[in-house]
């Protein structure tokens, strides 16, 4: 059992609109609790130790969420409890109280699409997001594992992934509701006291992460859970780019040895960062995405813009060695070309 203690504790009922059963049903009702303070959380988790390794489900909320946005919402997902920090009453103490926790390699943290959430971890709080299970890419190598061909950005939303009955069959209609209330004023997750909706549409961007994780865990083969963990590594620092080329990061997790022992030795996967010249990113990504498409489609890596977010003036590749300098290679020839 968790300890913690003075915690504010909101208990709300699933959505009358969900339909819930089976393995699902006891993460619909678990007690949320609003934390505004760090005596609120767990000690397992603020003290993290080899002998309390921790599995949560993760995420972050904001307004804009990058290195220059605010974040005001931390969400953590245990067995038995949701813990919702307020950055925003809260303030940096309760955010940096977390820090040990999130770059720890005892507790595993459960993430769909890392990227911007440790961007803005690192830029706003100098916190590396470390050792995650990004639930997107864990989906795509278990796709790749079942033998379907790899496509070009085709990245399962979380909406599509809680729809996905062979992880959760869970409609999730109130998240597009929170879009809209989020086009109609960025500031939404910055007000408070929060309502009732605020309190439930954070929860549920956390509530059936771990019981997707075990399902997910289940089908990966060995080879597959380590490229998830590379993988992850890298998408955690993907927009994190600093001066001495990730030095400050953990090390990325070696090869396993019953995977070496195998005789087929995965090749080593890397992020590789291309600046663009001011002016020319238009020209990198073509009319519609057609120039950037051709090259992800030419070569096994993802590819990233920095985009509105920014940083606007680079690309970020992920992806084996090979497939990784190809892609810079064809990037590079395209901007010599303008």
């Amino acid at each position: 059992m968790l300890r913690s203690h003075g915690v504010t504790q909101q208990t709300l009922p699933p959505d009358p609109g969900e339909k819930i059963q089976g393995e699902e049903a006891q993460f619909s009702t678990v007690p949320i609790h609003v934390v505004t303070n760090p005596s609120e959380l767990p000690v397992e988790f603020l003290e993290p130790s080899a002998e309390t390794q921790l599995v949560i489900g993760f995420d972050c909320e904001g307004v804009d969420l990058c290195r220059h946005g605010t974040l005001c919402i931390m969400q953590l997902a245990f067995p038995d409890a949701i813990y919702l920090v307020d950055a925003v009453q809260g303030g940096e103490a309760v955010v940096q109280a977390c820090k040990p926790a999130l770059e720890s390699n005892y507790i595993t943290k459960v993430i769909h699409d890392c990227k911007r959430d440790s961007e803005a971890l690192y830029f706003q709080f100098g916190i590396k997001l470390h050792n995650v299970v990004d639930t997107q890419i864990a989906y795509s190598l278990i796709n790749e594992q079942e033998g379907h061909a790899r496509v070009p950005d085709c990245h399962i939303s979380f909406v599509g992934l809680l729809a996905d009955p062979r992880y959760c069959g869970v409609s999730y209609d109130e998240k597009e509701e929170v879009r809209v209330l989020l086009r109609q004023d960025p500031k939404y997750w910055t007000y408070r006291p929060l309502s009732e909706q605020m309190i439930r549409a954070a929860a549920d961007d956390v509530r059936f992460l771990l019981h997707i994780y075990h399902k997910m865990v289940q089908k990966l083969n060995d080879k597959s859970l380590w490229n998830l963990a590379v993988r992850g590594a890298l998408y955690c620092r993907c927009f994190c780019i600093n001066d001495n080329h990730f030095a400050d990061w953990p090390p990325l997790p070696p090869i396993p040895e019953n995977i070496v022992a195998d005789g087929s030795i995965p090749e080593e996967e890397v992020l590789s960062v291309v600046d663009v010249p001011p002016g020319k990113m238009g020209r990198v990504i073509g009319r519609r995405g057609a120039s950037i498409l051709s090259i992800k489609q030419s070569c096994d890596a993802e590819i990233f813009i920095g985009g509105a977010k920014g940083p606007p003036d680079k690309v970020f590749i992920i992806g084996p060695e090979k497939q990784a300098r190809k892609a810079q290679a064809i990037l590079m020839g395209k901007l010599l070309d303008f």
